[in-house]
């Protein structure tokens, strides 16, 4: 069962969006403040739902304190201000997703089952028996990939501070190593199919990710793409 966490101070619509996540069978807990939801924020959750404009603290401060405890925590940013600037200022953070107030709470249904398909996989996330555990290990030397906890490590055992769109960038040449990729198809994968804007915000995640892992063999196709290949 998905567990999470809905950020939300005004308390009807908290209680209406909590109720349709809730009838998706996932676990879902709320707060009225960004104080409250400040003091859960080492629970780590599966997944945020984040209003901006909150009492206490913002919307933009939990998110920063969220992503300083687990970079690769997936959150949704909704707000009812500025919607270009609050989605700007929210990717920059580190969201997955973003919802301009007024939105149906089916939107938001529909948004977060993507997000956790993508993030987790399609698969129930739970306890698992010890050789499909296993299989969520990957072994790319020099580095180990968790799936499940989102974590790499490398051959020191030290943690790589991957962002969550690093962590799905990553994942998604692994499994699909050996293959040329198109810019546009790995923009689909990792932003998804809502996403607007350039594709070479992939070239700039790309960048990133080399930088973070220098012995990732990740070749470029110019013109194309690109592919990850054999150490």
């Amino acid at each position: 069962m998905y567990h999470i966490f809905l950020v939300e101070d005004e308390e009807h619509l908290r209680g209406l969006l909590a109720a349709y996540l809730a009838k998706e069978g996932w676990q879902v807990r709320s707060f009225a403040d960004g104080t409250s939801a400040r003091s859960a924020i080492t629970e780590r959750p599966d997944l945020w739902v984040l209003d901006i404009m909150l009492p206490g603290v913002d919307g933009y401060q939990l998110m920063r304190e969220i992503k300083a405890d687990r970079p690769a925590q997936p959150v949704i940013f909704i707000s009812a201000r500025d919607a270009d600037i609050d989605r700007i200022v929210g990717l920059e953070l580190g969201s997955d997703d973003y919802l301009a107030k007024p939105f149906l709470p089916r939107e938001l249904v529909i948004r977060t089952r993507k997000l956790l398909e993508r993030v987790y996989g399609s698969h129930f996330v739970g306890t698992l028996p010890a050789a499909q555990e296993r299989r969520t290990k990957l072994a790319l030397a020099p580095y180990l990939i968790d799936e499940l906890a989102r974590i790499v490590t490398d051959d020191h055992g030290l943690k790589l501070d991957l962002t969550s769109k690093e962590f799905e960038l990553l994942l998604y040449f692994v499994h699909h190593h050996g293959q040329v990729l198109e810019r546009e198809q790995v923009l689909t994968a990792v932003w998804g199919i809502d996403y607007f804007g350039t594709d070479r915000v992939v070239d700039d995640l790309v960048r990133r990710l080399r930088r973070k892992m220098p012995e990732l063999h990740l070749e470029t196709v110019y013109g194309f793409g690109y592919r990850m290949v054999k150490s």
